[in-house]
């Protein structure tokens, strides 16, 4: 069995970060990874059914039978050694399944086994990505604070003209009452990340096993990276790579192993018994016997038994499918957003952004020279806040979309 390399990577990190917290990307996925409880209780169900086919390829328990039979009285020994049917023995039996049946019951709990483990493995990616998705949202949070604190910035300075152009007469009052809402808005908006910022912290702790409230570290700053796989690759990166294809994989082997042990019902199953009877004073009496369980009602039990795992290896085959359709609509759906978020988010910051605000440092030097109205420099300001936030906005939809590739594909995206 192997593990995707964004795991192996991921495992690699939780080994490196066991001694030492930090709050970067990498050290919390491997705390997560060490400390999840979600995660701890798949790694012990794949634990605990590993421990299964041992079990089920194993022979029956034998049986010891210890008695006697008595003669003229019901007390242990009446008549032994004068009567022939009284004896004391004792009798071992061993119930020996068909020939085949047990290996192909071993090999139904291994193939349980390794769907567990593809299981446990899919629970990794799921909250591996939940962890990135959070601490890019954490960013963000982060960002846009700044982004309004720097607006705000602006719009102060914007109140200081207004105010002196206002006690010269030169501004009407309207004007400071306009800048002082704006001002308020901004505020409004920092109350919103502040609370944003919490939430992501409180995801981040309860994802890495860690107690509520547990203070963050403010994420790094990084560059977006480039998309550059085709979505064939992704595709094919999934079909190689996705624990939930390989899970779905595992249930139709076990299947085709059921139908198998279902036709093997048919056959009949034997119970060897050996059997030592002491006759007191008489030569002792030996037993062996062999028990056959006959299949005798094979048309309502047998037949419908194999009916019965036909229908669930069918069941198993068209659920690979149903999970193989969703994964390729949702990798094409997180693909084209990632796209389409690339491309605003390149529109914004080469071309939008740059324009609103050389437009807002212009109309703030004119209305400082009392040549532009108010309206139109308020207006400057309110717009290049939106296309900054707004390009944030993108960044945060570009990265979350490449998260969720990597837990669909298995394929690192984001390192």
């Amino acid at each position: 069995m192997k593990y995707t390399g964004m795991l192996v990577l991921a495992i690699s990190v939780a080994t490196a970060a066991a001694e030492e917290r930090h709050d970067g990307m990498d050290a919390l996925i491997g705390e997560a990874l060490r400390n999840n409880p979600e995660v701890i209780a798949a790694q012990k169900s794949y634990e605990a059914a590993r421990q299964r086919p041992t079990q089920q390829s194993s022979l029956p328990d034998p049986t010891v039978s210890l008695g006697y039979v008595s003669v003229g009285n019901p007390l242990p020994g009446a008549g032994l050694g004068s009567q022939v049917l009284s004896n004391i023995g004792v009798v071992a039996s061993q119930e020996i399944p068909f020939p085949g049946k047990l290996k192909l019951q071993g090999e139904m709990a291994a193939k349980e086994a390794e769907g567990a483990f593809q299981q446990y493995q899919a629970l990794q990616l799921d909250v591996i990505s939940r962890l990135k998705q959070a601490y890019h949202g954490l960013h963000h949070a982060y960002v846009m604070s700044g982004v309004l604190v720097r607006n705000r910035d602006v719009i102060e300075r914007l109140l200081q003209v207004s105010e002196i152009r206002y006690s010269v007469g030169k501004a009407a009052q309207q004007d400071l009452f306009k800048a002082q809402t704006q001002m308020s808005i901004v505020e409004t908006r920092l109350v919103k990340f502040d609370q944003e910022r919490r939430s992501r912290e409180a995801e981040i702790d309860s994802l890495v096993g860690r107690a509520p409230g547990t203070p963050l570290e403010q994420p790094e700053e990084t560059e977006p990276p480039e998309l550059s796989a085709t979505l064939e690759e992704l595709f094919a990166a999934a079909r190689e790579n996705s624990p939930l294809l390989r899970r779905d994989q595992k249930a139709i082997e076990r299947g085709e192993l059921a139908v198998n042990r279902a036709r093997k019902e048919y056959y009949p199953d034997v119970t060897l018994n050996a059997g030592y009877f002491n006759m007191g004073s008489m030569p002792p009496m030996y037993e062996v016997r062999a028990d056959f369980k006959v299949p005798l009602y094979f048309w309502r039990k047998q037949r419908a038994g194999v009916n019965e795992q036909v229908s669930g290896l069918s069941q198993a085959r068209r659920g690979y499918e149903a999970t193989d359709q969703t994964l390729h609509f949702k990798i094409a759906d997180e693909y084209f957003l990632a796209q389409a978020s690339a491309r605003l988010m390149k529109l914004y910051s080469q071309t939008v952004v740059p324009q609103g605000s050389l437009a807002l440092e212009s109309s703030l030097v004119a209305y400082e020279a009392g040549t532009v109205d108010f309206l139109s420099v308020l207006t400057n300001v309110a717009t290049v806040l939106e296309y900054e936030m707004n390009y944030h906005e993108e960044e945060l939809s570009y990265m979350q979309a490449l998260t969720r590739l990597e837990e669909l594909t298995g394929k690192a995206l984001t390192e």
